[in-house]
């Protein structure tokens, strides 16, 4: 390829970060390594993409209709290597999976079988993790497929496919708790009472929770804080009803319960063998009881 897909990945993600700064976090790169992939692209292409004279990089018109071409070879790149995956037909020795308590003990036994009966030599690692954690998990190598709660953004270098299964959550007390002995629970209600939240390892310090908050970053620990009347805390239905003691009580809070749609994440750097695929494969066409 005459350009390089580095070069192509700085410039797609500096648009979608709005900063070479940004870009850079993103794939956890330095800046100047960002701004010399974006300058040597320039340089190969015969025109600039970026304006630089405002304080942030502003496309050109020529940037403009650069955008949409590049990502275009970025995608049948990785349609090309999916394929070359699929074709190559080894299966790894070795797979490793971070999935999220709210995915549901059935669904993912269910497929362990599928896994085992397929695969019966394939060394197999299972870790629990929550959203930003599964994503840092795939970006350092520590896990292949990441199952985890529909994500607002992504790195570049992270694939998704949404699953045909969704995740119920709902809002749960303990039954002692006067809310609990309501009909009709609202927001405002909630607000003075201590929330039990979901944090991760890998989150900034600027998203994590303040005031009258207490977090863990699993919701199994924010089911035993719940039972232990700490506060209330949004829940997976299934893991309360499996794995809790009957005391806590949902509360009947407009617009609760909700279904989350939940994804199968890989890492686009290293992508999973044909074991993985099939994996995931398995993870897309599983339906709704």
């Amino acid at each position: 390829m005459r350009y390089s897909p580095e070069s192509l990945e700085a410039f797609v993600q500096t648009v979608e970060s709005g900063s070479f700064s940004a870009a850079a976090r993103a794939l956890r790169k330095s800046q100047s390594t960002i701004s010399t992939a974006v300058a040597n692209l320039e340089a190969d292409l015969g025109f600039a993409l970026f304006n630089r004279e405002a304080w942030q990089p502003v496309l050109t018109e020529e940037g403009r209709r650069a955008l949409a071409q590049v990502k275009e070879i970025l995608a049948a790149s990785e349609r090309l290597e999916e394929l070359a995956v699929r074709l190559a037909g080894e299966e790894e020795p070795f797979l490793s999976m971070a999935i999220s308590d709210f995915w549901q003990t059935d669904h993912h036994e269910s497929l362990l079988k599928r896994l085992a009966a397929r695969y019966p030599l394939i060394e197999f690692d299972c870790m629990i993790a929550e959203d930003a954690d599964v994503i840092d998990a795939l970006q350092m190598g520590r896990a292949h497929i990441g199952v985890v709660r529909a994500q607002p953004h992504l790195p570049p270098d992270i694939a998704c496919s949404r699953l045909q299964v969704q995740a119920q959550m709902a809002i749960y007390i303990h039954q002692d708790h006067s809310l609990a002995q309501q009909s009709k629970v609202s927001w405002n209600q909630l607000t003075p009472e201590r929330q039990l939240r979901l944090n991760t390892w890998t989150q900034n310090d600027s998203d994590r929770p303040v005031g009258k908050v207490w977090s863990a970053p699993s919701y199994l620990l924010l089911l035993e804080m719940a039972e232990q009347g700490f506060g209330w805390s949004i829940l997976p239905r299934w893991l309360v009803r499996q794995f809790g003691h009957q005391v806590l009580t949902e509360l009947p809070v407009n617009g609760w319960p909700q279904n989350i749609a939940v994804d199968a994440l890989w890492s686009k750097r290293s992508p999973p063998g044909p074991a993985g695929r099939w994996m995931i494969d398995q993870l897309c066409a599983q339906r709704p009881d």
